[in-house]
């Protein structure tokens, strides 16, 4: 028996649309057990999967076995210990198919390269901003190079926390790709690769005073902002109330402030501030995941 533990990820960070990715100390966890009869996987609340050939855990497995060229008849998958949010923009799937590849690879000896293990998870997940994170840990760029995954772990000099703001409602992965344009124009082009460039030197030298300017965007962020209530409201407001700068997590529907390491009263203020609002809003303050997916 094997157990996984992934942390929750933020895709695009702002600037880096499809690019950069972050891992959060959010976690899910999952045990894998080979077994010689029907695979069962028990979800949140005990529930079964009467689908389990769909699961995204599921399918990570067979895909590492298949690898491997490794017979297998079934597993017992437990999913129920899951605290990251689905459909929020925290890298849900991505949680599951690192955690199945990363707990299958342990299962059958763990003689898989990170590189591979990226490809698999990239070819099931169809990008890697979320899924290389969840496996490497910290802030990660990466690029696909037709089917190639090349990433690279950004050096963070600085030590940030940050606030977390999970509201009641989704916003589909699929509604957020159908908002955005087909084209752009050659001056959001190169505000974002500008501020994606910037933002990188910024977190190597420590140059917190300058985050605000770099996590703007004007590829997906004006676009998306119209599925998610309130955004522009709450980023005022985090702005008033101390944060170095704020970004929608992956497609949304989360929000994410950037806050200095010593800041003691952001979180309490901004929950005051989100209870007035129509929607629900949870908070949670959080800090960098540097490890990744671990075997615990």
């Amino acid at each position: 028996m094997i157990r996984v533990r992934i942390p929750a990820t933020s895709a695009n960070m702002g600037a880096g649309f499809d690019t950069l990715g972050m891992a959060l100390k959010l976690y899910n966890e999952i045990t894998i057990e080979e077994t010689q009869g029907k695979t069962e996987i028990k979800l949140l609340g005990g529930e079964l999967d009467k689908n389990y050939k769909e699961n995204l855990t599921y399918i990570s497995i067979t895909k590492v076995y298949d690898f491997f060229n490794r017979k297998y008849d079934g597993f017992k998958i437990d999913m129920s210990e899951t605290n990251i949010p689905l459909s929020r923009g925290l890298g849900s799937s991505a949680a599951c198919i690192v955690g199945g590849i990363v707990g299958a690879n342990a299962l059958i000896g763990g003689s898989m390269t990170y590189m591979d293990m990226l490809k698999i998870a990239t070819d099931i997940e169809g990008h890697p901003d979320n899924v290389a994170p969840a496996l490497l840990g910290g802030i990660v760029t990466s690029i696909n190079d037709d089917g190639n995954i090349i990433y690279s772990k950004v050096n963070v000099k600085s030590h940030f926390k940050y606030a977390v703001m999970v509201p009641n409602f989704k916003v589909s992965t699929a509604l957020s790709r159908e908002v955005l344009p087909d084209s752009y124009l050659r001056e959001a082009v190169v505000f974002n690769i500008s501020r994606c460039a910037m933002l990188i030197s910024i977190l190597n030298n420590g140059e917190d005073e300058k985050l605000r300017y770099v996590l703007q965007d004007k590829i997906h962020q004006p676009y998306r902002k119209k599925l998610i209530n309130n955004v522009d409201e709450i980023f005022l407001k985090a702005k008033e109330y101390g944060a170095l700068g704020e970004f929608i997590s992956g497609s949304g529907s989360t929000l994410i402030a950037v806050l200095k390491e010593e800041d003691k009263n952001f979180i309490a203020s901004m929950k005051l501030y989100l209870n007035t609002l129509k929607d629900k809003w949870k908070i949670i303050e959080v800090e960098s995941d540097n490890q990744g997916a671990v075997i615990i």
